[in-house]
C-alpha cells in the first residue's frame, strides 16, 4: 500500500467524526496557543525594556542616594542627602568616567498664564543631554554659558508644551517655574519613557539656577559614562563614594552602601534573567497542556481503533500489511496534534496582536512581536505529541489477526 493511500485514510479517519476530532485536539490548541501567546507577550515586552534601556549607552551609569546600612532597603529615597556636591568633586577628579552630570529636582508651580503644568523639574548641565541621549527638536539644549552664568533659561519636553502652550509656538516665551521667570531656549524631541518614567514631561533649567533656588547642599541624582573600561569606571565610582561615606564594604554588598548605581549593563543582565525564568515557565505550561492533549489523543485513537475493528480486519484480510495499519494510525494521531497546533499557533497571534494593538494605546512603545523560533517549536512538539501517543494505539490496531478482527461486533 502506497503512503499517499495511507495518508488518505487517515486523513478520512480524522474528517469522519469532526466534532470529536475537535474537542481531541483541544488540549494541543490551548497549549500551542498559550506558548505563541506568551512568548509574543514576553517580545513586545522585552522591546519595552530595551527601549527603556536603550536610551542610556552601553557605558553609562545612574547613581541614586539610597538608604544604607540604617535603612537596610536600598530602595531610592528621592531627597536622601547621600550625595554630596563633595561627592561630585571627588567623582570629577577621576579619569575613567567622562559627562559626570549631577541632577537636582526643584519643586514648584509651573505656569504660562493661566495654563498649568504638572511637570518634573531638573537642574543639570549639558553633558546630561549626551548621557541620556536627549535632542533638541526645536531650539537648543543648555549650554555651558547657561550653567556659568546662571541665566534663568529652559528647555521643556513636548507634553509640557501641549499642557502650557495649546496652540504651540513655545519657543522664546516667559513661563514660570516656583515663582520665577524663565525663558524657553528649546524643546526636546519626544522620547518617551526611560527606566519607566516619562521624559517628555520634564523640564531643564540650568543646575547652578537649580542650587539658588533650593538651597541644597547635596544632589538627588548623578549621570556619567565611562571613559574607557566601563568595570573599572564602575568599581572607581563605588570606591569613591564608600570612601568618602566611610563605609566598609569588602563583599561588595549593595544593601550596605548609602548609594545606588544603575547601568545599562545591569538592566540587560536582569532582562536576559527574566527572560530565562519566563521561558521556563511558558514551556512548563506548555507541557502540561500538551501532555494533557496528549492524553487525550491516545484515549481518542484506542476508541477508534475499537470502533473501526471489523475494518481494520477487512483492511489486512485484503492485503493491507501490519505496517500499512501502523502507519495509518500513526499519521492520524500526528495529523490531528498538528492541525491542532496550527489552530492553537493562529488563535495565539491573534491575541497576540489584539492584546498588542489595545495596549499600544496606553504604551505607545509595546509593539506586536512574534517569536519565529518559539513558533516552530511549539508546532515540533505538538508533531512529536501526536507521534510519541499515537504508537501504542497504532501498534494495538496494527498486531489485530484479521479473522478475530473480523469477527468483532
Amino acid at each position: 500500500m502506497h503512503l499517499r493511500d495511507t495518508f488518505r485514510a487517515a486523513r478520512k479517519g480524522v474528517t469522519a467524526n469532526a466534532s470529536r476530532s475537535f474537542l481531541t485536539m483541544l488540549g494541543i490548541i490551548i497549549g500551542v496557543g498559550s506558548v505563541v501567546l506568551m512568548t509574543g507577550v514576553g517580545k513586545s515586552m522585552e522591546g519595552v525594556i530595551l527601549g527603556q534601556i536603550s536610551s542610556l549607552g552601553s557605558t553609562s551609569m545612574v547613581i541614586f542616594p539610597g538608604s544604607g546600612p540604617e535603612g537596610g532597603e536600598g530602595q531610592v529615597q528621592v531627597g536622601f542627602d547621600s550625595l554630596t556636591f563633595g561627592d561630585l568633586d571627588a567623582l570629577a577628579k577621576l579619569e575613567s568616567i567622562t559627562n559626570l552630570s549631577p541632577i537636582l529636582f526643584v519643586r514648584g508651580e509651573v505656569t504660562y498664564g493661566r495654563e498649568q503644568s504638572a511637570a518634573t523639574i531638573l537642574g543639570t548641565v549639558p553633558h546630561y543631554f549626551e548621557n541620556v541621549s536627549i535632542e533638541a527638536a526645536e531650539g537648543r539644549v543648555l549650554l555651558d554659558s547657561d550653567e556659568r552664568g546662571a541665566k534663568n533659561v529652559a528647555v521643556i519636553g513636548p507634553d509640557v508644551v501641549f499642557d502650557l502652550f495649546p496652540g504651540g509656538n513655545a519657543l522664546g516665551r516667559n513661563m514660570t517655574i516656583a515663582d520665577r521667570e524663565f525663558t524657553i531656549v528649546g524643546i526636546t524631541k519626544p522620547v518617551g519613557s526611560q527606566f519607566f518614567q516619562n521624559v517628555d514631561d520634564r523640564i531643564f533649567i540650568p543646575l547652578s539656577v537649580a542650587k539658588i533656588m533650593t538651597g541644597q547642599k547635596y544632589v538627588n541624582m548623578l549621570t556619567m559614562e565611562a571613559s574607557g573600561s566601563f568595570e573599572l569606571a564602575f568599581t572607581d565610582v563605588k570606591g569613591i563614594l564608600r570612601r568618602r561615606h566611610g563605609i566598609q564594604n569588602p563583599t561588595d554588598d549593595p544593601d550596605k552602601d548609602d548609594f545606588i548605581v544603575r547601568s545599562s549593563a545591569q538592566a540587560n543582565q536582569i532582562l536576559g534573567t527574566v527572560s530565562i525564568a519566563l521561558t521556563l515557565f511558558i514551556t512548563f505550561i506548555a507541557g502540561i497542556s500538551l501532555l494533557v492533549g496528549g492524553i487525550g489523543i491516545m484515549n481518542i485513537m484506542l476508541v477508534a481503533v475499537t470502533e473501526r475493528t471489523r475494518e481494520i480486519g477487512l483492511r489486512k484480510a485484503l492485503g493491507a500489511t501490519k505496517r500499512d495499519v501502523l502507519l495509518q494510525f500513526l499519521f492520524e494521531a500526528v495529523l490531528l496534534t498538528l492541525i491542532g497546533g496550527i489552530i492553537g499557533m493562529l488563535l495565539g497571534v491573534f491575541l497576540a496582536y489584539f492584546g498588542a494593538a489595545i495596549v499600544h494605546r496606553f504604551l505607545a512603545t509595546y509593539v506586536f512581536a512574534l517569536s519565529i523560533p518559539a513558533v516552530f517549536v511549539a508546532i515540533t512538539v505538538a508533531g512529536a505529541t501526536g507521534l510519541l501517543f499515537g504508537i501504542y494505539p497504532a501498534k494495538k490496531a496494527a498486531d489485530l489477526r484479521p479473522i478475530q478482527a473480523l469477527r468483532y461486533e
